[in-house]
């Protein structure tokens, strides 16, 4: 709306409507007063009589945005009253704004019907014209000059109805947008969550599996020094835990100026096996790693975790139990395995959270995972796969 209109936008609607209709009957009285009114005779018809269907019409057009079928409707009556006396210009101007009302307001099904009803109106205004008017000059003018009256109001009142609901439909598909971005933010957040849950199991179960594991051993032992080497393994896994403990928190950071450890990786495969034997594990070592030939960051976090946690669960499981881990690197695939034996003292634990976050670390990066009784003892086996540029 132009900044001169700005005052009436914000008046409430009726007020809105109140001064348009006003502002019609002002303008039809000074038309009337000019005798710039008639456009088909009527000549001799009183002014009051004029005045007073102006003002009735005006008074409808009240009903502009609450009813705007019902204005129509009943606009019609002093319109046709006006035609029968000789149509005035007034008269179509106020018309005209019901017409503009009834399609800008209108359901849709009737600011639809309004195309067809001006086109079929003024058709029939043109046929009565021919008929009634002897010249038909004048006749063809009075067709001109009438038209527009009818058809730009319907015309201009479906263009900004358009752009309207063009406007509530961006609205609505921003919202829904807005909406679908919320619902991938909190899937995204679920998501971390889940990792984070598994990241914590991974770094925190091993290392505190194997600090109890040792710190009972340091308490049945009566030897100074195997209780010394029992807790200086303790203290190595306390202080691994604490370090990876940082890395995480230290990751999830938005801002930060400390530097952060990096995650472990296969690199640091000997601190791993160096706590699962000074937890009492028989641990045989089988790997053909290249240290020349880095493996990508996630697959290589992977395979760590995955070797972390089968250890810890032999660990808990079957302490002092004989156990071998595999890692093998040929035709692109990362393996890793770790067996054990079924010790008389093994126990089922709860390792149900264990395998199910080594199964989602596999799947992650495209790999495949199982587990299960392998032979005399278990048995946990990944297949990761390596891309080209890194085999």
């Amino acid at each position: 709306m132009p900044s001169h209109f700005q005052p009436l936008r914000r008046l409430p609607r009726w007020g809105q409507d109140t001064v348009i209709a006003a502002g019609y009957f002002g303008l039809g009285g000074v038309l009337y007063s000019a005798g710039l009114h008639s456009l088909l005779g009527g000549g001799h018809i009183p002014m009051w009589t004029r005045y007073a269907l102006l003002g009735v019409l005006c008074s409808l057009l009240l009903l502009r945005r609450r009813a705007p079928g019902l204005l129509l409707c009943v606009a019609l009556v002093p319109l046709a009253v006006d035609a029968a006396l000789g149509v005035t210009v007034p008269m179509l101007l106020a018309f005209g704004d019901a017409l503009y009302a009834a399609t800008l307001y209108g359901s849709r099904r009737l600011s639809r019907a309004m195309v067809t009803l001006t086109a079929v109106g003024a058709l029939a205004a043109s046929v009565i014209a021919l008929l009634l008017v002897p010249d038909w000059r004048i006749a063809v003018l009075v067709i001109v000059v009438y038209t527009p009256f009818v058809a730009i109001p319907v015309w201009w009142g479906t263009d900004i109805r358009w752009h309207r609901e063009l406007t509530e439909t961006e609205r609505a598909n921003a919202a829904q947008l807005a909406r679908i971005a919320e619902l991938d933010r909190d899937a995204a957040v679920a998501a971390e969550r889940a990792r984070m849950a598994r990241d914590l199991h991974d770094v925190i179960a091993g290392h505190l599996s194997a600090i109890a594991l040792q710190s009972e051993a340091a308490l049945s032992t009566t030897d100074p020094q195997a209780a010394r080497t029992v807790l200086t393994s303790v203290r190595e896994n306390s202080v691994s835990a604490l370090e990876e403990m940082r890395t995480m928190i230290g990751l999830l950071r938005d801002h930060g100026n400390g530097e952060v450890t990096a995650p472990a990786r296969l690199a640091g495969l000997s601190r791993l096996t160096e706590s699962a034997r000074a937890s009492g594990m028989r641990l045989d070592v089988h790997t053909d790693l290249d240290p020349a030939t880095p493996l990508p960051a996630a697959v290589d976090l992977t395979a760590y975790r995955i070797a972390q946690e089968a250890l810890t669960n032999a660990v808990k499981h079957a302490p002092g139990a004989n156990a071998t881990l595999t890692i093998r690197h040929a035709d692109g695939v990362l393996t890793v395995e770790v067996t054990n034996e079924l010790t008389g003292s093994a126990r089922a634990g709860e390792a149900g959270t264990g395998l199910l976050s080594m199964r989602e670390r596999a799947a992650a990066v495209g790999g495949s995972f199982a587990a299960g009784p392998g032979g005399r003892g278990w048995r946990v086996h990944a297949a990761l796969p390596v891309p080209e540029a890194t085999a």
